[in-house]
């Protein structure tokens, strides 16, 4: 079979060396940010002569004569409320979550240790009968304190996220007075920070568990890794909350503020008369950064888990080489490396000049990135893999070459920018599909919401056949493992796609920020320009993660039915079928649950706002200020409240169908979850960013065809204001916490396959 060029050694040194440059670097974004200060002192904003990131440049306000110092003041107050909300909603969202994680984590140890009643003597292993492994309490145990340590490292993730967030807002907002591609790059950075750290903790953590458990498994990788599963089941049943609460936060706010104010009182969007403005810019932070970071950590965390598991029956676990085992977290390591020379391409290499090369720099990073990232996996692939080894294939080993597993990786990687093109496509106001959306508003909201939501269906054509192509080349090359790996591949350059990602909600924070501030009209229009072009960044994102978690989880069902001892899964059998068809339900009940919580914590946000607008005398003429305590508070109560019922069906399906109905059952309910799931998760962020962009488009009046449509206020605009509210909770509620619904079921079913292969399945032993 051969062996790696890289030795065991060089695996243990060169997998954590490419971590901590991640964080060094990120750590250097973050310095860079910081020099932007926020205080009233005189050229404060000048801490160098360095033109190149905008330090020392002219302000408009200074060409205008309009030099405030109130403006920075101002700015630096909204920051604080901003961050204090998201801070204390966060604060109360990890001490309910908490008690879930341990309530959890006992759950995993009483369930697995009961496999062998608690034995503490070796058993047979799983795959290989003549062979001794430790027993199931020990993989209890360390599968318990996986899934706490992916937990913690995903709850970490989401924080750090949501602070660098709240802390480049305003800088951002600062920095437009100077020209938008100042303000482009300290957002950009900023998203970077998020990007790097988040993709190094993630590799980190992971490295330092496997190496610690080794202390203990020795030779026995299968119990090992069968233990490291929990890691990616933690980093995901934190993801689902921060998901669900964060997402059901920032809608309510943004549902009500849009309702009554840009409606209703016809004021603009952010206006700080609006009492459900601050609430609005916190959910940003709290959903799209938080949540987005937790979400992609876990299909991070869970591809890693999937690809390790079937490696360690395979020959590279057989045969005990470290190296090949790694494949999957070397990956990773390069990954960091190529995002971090794309990176410098936006912030270093090129300045920004004007609007309109806002957005091409940020589909240059995609493009840049999974280019040098084809090579950095040929590389990865010839140095760290024997010519030629074994994939365990439900019960058979197949011969596999390591040019056929490069090519599995790479599918993935380019089906990813593949989903991502198209979901741009079909979301920017620079493309037919959403002008034709903004013109079917002439004729009122009606037509709008038909258009939009034909256009969402749609845009699921192609990235379905793309994931539909990348699974089957990567399981005719390499099987399970091959899918595993895919699914990396997809998720190798999550450091820039995070950086572009979270680059949105902070464009939008410091538009946010502008208005409030009361700056001039000039400075609105380029945090303007750069929110559109976050907007779409953002459902590329969101793109992202949809595909990346259908090759997961299709990755985890493989590693479940060779755990749960499934010769193979029989679509006519009756015990699969009913899965199958409840399975593909689920999608909806949960899509139901999400939309309901949004809808009911809107209205309560609606009835608060009206209250606040009749009854404080001044407000809409800016002589009272509006009580924004109060709206913060309905949207923390409610998410809070609301993200329960969301969790427990996805937490809870596995469970009990693997209990009561057996791991056939459980396989159905995984396959129809899994194929009905993409899709509905694809139209949704795709018509809600549609609608978005649309209302956008007519707002900036751009071209010829926007200014017959506009100005804000028209009866094309407020028809465009009513689809893009009814496309807020579809795109960053229903939409992004389908992914986790789908990879999370997988990974509980693989964590749990132990005790469902031996005790589950009750109601047909019992019939």
């Amino acid at each position: 079979m051969g062996s790696a060029l890289l030795p065991d050694l060089g695996t243990e040194i060169v997998i954590p060396v490419c971590a901590v440059v991640g964080i060094v670097f990120s750590l250097y974004q973050w310095y860079v940010v910081s020099r932007v200060k926020v205080s009233s002192e005189r050229g404060a904003t000048s801490p160098s002569n360095n033109n190149k990131n905008g330090y020392g440049d002219y302000l408009i306000e200074e060409e205008e004569g309009v030099n405030d110092q109130n403006v920075v003041a101002k700015c630096a107050d909204i920051q604080n409320a901003i961050s204090e909300g998201a801070t204390s909603f966060l604060f109360t969202e990890y001490q309910y979550v908490g008690i879930f994680m341990i309530a959890f984590a006992i759950l995993i140890f009483l369930f697995l240790g009961s496999v062998e009643g608690f034995s503490t003597k070796s058993q047979p292993c799983t795959y290989n009968k003549e062979k001794m492994c430790k027993p199931a309490l020990a993989t209890a145990i360390f599968s318990t304190i996986s899934f706490l340590l992916g937990a913690i490292t995903s709850v970490i993730s989401g924080f750090l996220g949501m602070k660098i967030a709240t802390y480049a807002n305003a800088r951002t907002t600062l920095e437009a007075r100077k020209g938008v591609g100042k303000a482009f790059i300290v957002a950009f950075r900023s998203g970077a920070v998020m990007g790097f750290l988040l993709a190094a903790n993630g590799l980190l953590v992971l490295h330092i568990t496997i190496n610690l458990f080794k202390l203990y498994y020795g030779d026995d990788w299968e119990g090992l890794f069968e233990a490291i599963t929990g890691y990616g089941l933690g980093g995901s049943s934190m993801a689902l909350f921060g998901r669900v609460g964060g997402g059901i936060y920032t809608k309510a706010a943004d549902v009500g503020a849009d309702l009554v104010g840009k409606v209703e009182r016809n004021i603009p969007e952010d206006d700080p008369r609006n009492p459900a403005v601050i609430a609005d810019n916190v959910g940003d932070n709290v959903g799209d950064i938080a949540g987005m970071g937790s979400d992609l950590f876990g299909s991070y965390a869970e591809s890693s888990c999937a690809a390790l598991v079937v490696a360690s029956i395979s020959s590279f676990g057989i045969e005990h080489d470290f190296t090949s085992m790694c494949y999957p977290l070397l990956i990773s390591s390069m990954g960091i490396l190529v995002c971090l020379i794309t990176t410098l391409f936006a912030t270093d290499f090129f300045e920004i000049k004007a609007v309109k090369e806002i957005e091409p720099a940020l589909k240059h990073q995609l493009i840049i990135s999974t280019a040098l990232m084809t090579i950095g996996i040929a590389i990865v692939t010839w140095t760290c893999l024997p010519s030629s080894f074994t994939i365990f294939n439900f019960g058979t080993q197949k011969v596999v070459k390591n040019w056929e597993l490069f090519l599995c990786v790479a599918v993935g990687l380019w089906a990813g920018l593949i989903i991502g093109f198209v979901t741009e496509y079909y979301t920017s106001n620079a493309y037919s599909p959403v002008q034709d959306v903004a013109d079917s508003c002439r004729t009122g909201a009606a037509t709008n919401v038909i258009f939009g939501l034909a256009l969402g269906y749609k845009s699921v054509i192609i990235p379905i056949f793309a994931i539909a192509i990348a699974i089957f080349v990567s399981f005719s090359f390499a099987a399970m493992y091959g899918i595993a790996v895919a699914a990396l591949g997809m998720l190798s350059t999550i450091a820039t796609g995070l950086a572009i990602d979270a680059y949105g909600p902070i464009s939008d924070n410091a538009g946010g920020i502008a208005e409030m501030a009361g700056m001039s009209h000039r400075i609105r229009e380029r945090t303007d320009a750069l929110d559109a072009a976050g907007n779409t960044t953002a459902a590329i994102g969101k793109g992202f993660a949809i595909g990346s978690a259908a090759l997961v989880s299709l990755a985890l069902f493989g590693a479940f039915v060779s755990r749960a001892a499934i010769s193979t899964v029989d679509v006519l059998t009756p015990k699969v079928f009913i899965g199958l068809i409840v399975g593909a339900m689920l999608p909806y009940w949960f899509s139901a649950m999400t939309m309901k919580s949004v809808g009911s914590a809107a209205l309560k946000m609606v009835e608060e706002v009206r209250r606040q607008f009749n009854t404080i005398p001044g407000l809409m003429e800016g002589h009272a200020k509006p009580d924004y305590a109060t709206c913060v508070k309905i949207s923390t109560d409610a998410s809070i409240k609301e993200m329960i019922p969301p969790g427990a069906l996805v937490m809870l399906t596995p469970l009990i169908v693997g209990i009561f109905f057996g791991v056939e059952t459980l396989s159905g309910v995984l396959a129809g979850a899994l194929v009905s799931g993409v899709q509905i998760a694809i139209s949704a962020s795709n018509t809600g960013g549609a609608w978005d962009n649309a209302k956008k488009y007519i707002e900036a009046g751009a071209s010829e065809h926007a200014r017959t449509l506009g100005p804000k206020g028209s009866e094309p605009h407020k028809a465009a204001v009513i689809g893009d509210t009814i496309g807020d909770p579809l795109k960053d509620t229903s939409g992004p916490s389908l992914n986790i619904l789908i990879k999370l079921m997988a990974v509980e079913s693989l964590v749990f396959a132990p005790f469902f292969a031996t005790h589950g399945g009750i109601l047909f032993k019992i019939f």
